[in-house]
């Protein structure tokens, strides 16, 4: 099984390659990696002891930054570095405030590439977030001395740990992996199922982000303006399939204010399209235009998502109509407001969570969707949207500190000594 691995990296760069050719974002990643090197030198020596948090996309470095965080203050003389395997991650990180000395493309599973990579320093620290696994560096990194984790892991039935075949990739985690941070007590019984007997579950350290995004300053500029006195629907994050949605509701809801919020900023001119009589939000500071004269505001600028959901009344998250998955909706959660979404939500345990909590509601279709929240929006005693943003927020904040219960297990380690103040 170990070389039908590496032929399976070997066919994952010949075919990145290939579809380069035709996809910009699988462009940028293999552009990107051909400098990962050039930047750690430059950021790194190789007597710098690093915290290391390796993350697949943006979903999981949010994840992640919980701890990195209270890892860094724990630690101060360590050095930081982040890495990602996805575009989409990378491009929204790179060019914000954070506290990592180097930010890269994590290199291709390769013996030789990994090496050389994790030569430039010396990693004391690393882990990674939720399941993204490549096991040439988990092995690279253990001959090295380092501590290696798996935090807000999360085991679930299909993965290939759970086929006939997959014994191999369950050693090479009990050999590599120190200790795993599980998100539910399931996804626990299922990695000592199969000999992973260093787990623990301890929660998602999203629910602790979260609970510090409800706390801090979340204005944002014309928001409150455009709402005035009427209730406002949030989409997040938003796919077709939750655009007509916002559709339908702004022709039989004309009370209702609607924001749309785009996955992908580059839909933008077809939403526009869409819903023509539109205001984008680069438009509001047109002395010209009344704002609060619009019944839909279309968001172009990417970083403020969270704090518009704290002007919400209800908030219908993108994602859960197709196959890709569905985004977050802790963000909005944690301000007390009703969140719907579709469906297809499986790898997300805590929507099924708040669905159970009734904070949440999920639908088949947009037809069905639409129906449920033109009658609720027609409550005159708003007692629906009133209960369930009560029980959004309580689910949030009952969730235990899933981080503090993971850098206490990390700083328990012998070999990683804590400053003493």
């Amino acid at each position: 099984m170990k070389y039908l691995y590496y032929l399976f990296i070997e066919l994952l760069i010949s075919g990145m390659e290939i579809f380069s050719l035709f996809n910009e974002k699988t462009k940028k990643g293999i552009r990107g990696r051909k400098k990962s090197n050039r930047i750690v030198k430059k950021a790194f020596r190789k007597s710098d002891e690093i915290i290391w948090m390796h993350a697949a996309s943006l979903g999981e470095y949010e994840q992640g930054l919980p701890v990195l965080e209270l890892l860094k203050t724990k630690f101060p003389d360590y050095k930081i570095l982040v890495t990602f395997f996805s575009p989409s991650g990378y491009d929204n990180v790179i060019n914000k405030n954070n506290i990592a000395d180097a930010i890269v493309y994590l290199p291709f599973d390769k013996k030789k590439l990994v090496k050389e990579f994790t030569s430039n320093f010396t990693t004391k620290i690393f882990f990674t977030v939720k399941y993204d696994y490549w096991y040439n560096l988990l092995e690279e990194l253990k001959l090295q001395g380092a501590k290696t984790y798996v935090i807000s892991a999360l085991f679930y039935e299909t993965q290939v740990f759970f086929k006939t075949y997959g014994k191999w990739f369950s050693r090479e985690l009990r050999k590599n992996i120190d200790f795993f941070f599980h998100q539910t007590y399931h996804s626990t019984a299922l990695a000592k199922s199969i000999g992973l007997k260093n787990s623990v579950t301890t929660g998602d350290t999203r629910f602790d982000r979260v609970k510090e995004i409800s706390k801090r300053d979340n204005f944002v500029p014309f928001i409150e303006e455009f709402k005035g006195e009427n209730r406002l629907f949030v989409f997040g994050s938003s796919w077709e399939k939750e655009e007509k949605i916002a559709g339908i509701i702004s022709k039989k809801s004309e009370k209702a204010k609607i924001i749309l919020v785009p996955h992908d900023l580059k839909r933008i001119p077809d939403i526009k399209e869409n819903f023509p009589g539109a205001i984008l939000y680069s438009q509001t500071q047109d002395s010209g235009l009344k704002i609060q004269d619009f019944q839909i505001l279309i968001i172009d600028s990417i970083g403020i998502l969270s704090k518009i959901y704290s002007y919400a009344d209800l908030a219908f998250i993108g994602g859960g109509f197709h196959s890709r998955g569905l985004h977050n909706i802790l963000e909005a959660a944690t301000f007390g407001i009703p969140v719907f979404f579709g469906n297809q939500y499986k790898k997300n345990p805590e929507a099924d969570d708040l669905v159970k909590n009734n904070g949440a509601k999920s639908f088949e279709n947009e037809i069905d969707a639409a129906d449920f929240l033109i009658k609720i929006l027609a409550e005159k005693s708003g007692e629906t949207l009133k209960k369930m943003g009560e029980n959004s927020a309580e689910f949030i904040h009952l969730q235990p500190n899933a981080t503090h219960l993971i850098i206490e297990k990390i700083t328990e380690q012998p070999t990683l000594k804590v400053p003493e103040v």
